[in-house]
């Protein structure tokens, strides 16, 4: 009965943080909206057992990236750009391209049966919960966390090439 009190109370962060952090105007403010659903997750996983992911959830996301994005807010001039066209001239084809990954994804979720982190399911239960982990990532799912890893040098890259690129104002 607690459990499920819990677990409702921390979706319900999560689902408001998430919804805050996408309708607030000011971007501190979203901010501060994701970084509640960034606590929600960590206490549903905490909820599920699994300590370390709660525990880095709460280190990695909550105490680091959410740092350097209020950073990257505050060194930003963001009353300047407030008045700025927010849309590309392609939003057109962005939305279409959004749509069919979207499709793409429903498609592959729904043309096999889920299978909710099968090598976990595999582990030996005498692994703790960091040594399943490790396992399941660099065995199980070794491709898509290279992937992963490829896909944020890219970001890393792209954002470094777009800030050299700033006009003087």
């Amino acid at each position: 009965m607690l459990d499920t009190f819990f677990f409702w109370a921390f979706a319900f962060l999560v689902v408001a943080g998430a919804l805050g952090t996408v309708t607030f105007r000011n971007a501190v403010h979203g901010a501060v909206g994701l970084t509640a659903s960034l606590v929600g997750v960590a206490g549903i996983f905490l909820l599920q057992g699994a300590e370390f992911l709660s525990v880095a959830q709460i280190i990695v996301y909550v105490g680091g990236i959410m740092v350097l994005f209020l950073f990257v807010i505050m060194l930003v001039n963001v009353g300047r750009s407030a008045g700025e066209r927010r849309f590309s001239p392609n939003a057109k084809l962005a939305a279409a391209l959004c749509l069919g990954l979207g499709g793409l994804v429903l498609y592959f979720l729904f043309s096999r049966p889920l299978v909710l982190a099968p090598a976990l399911a595999e582990s030996t239960p005498a692994q703790g919960n960091t040594e399943r982990i490790g396992n399941a990532l660099f065995t199980s799912y070794l491709l898509p966390f290279e992937i992963v890893s490829v896909l944020l040098l890219a970001a890393l890259i792209g954002s470094v090439v777009l800030a050299g690129k700033r006009p003087e104002a």
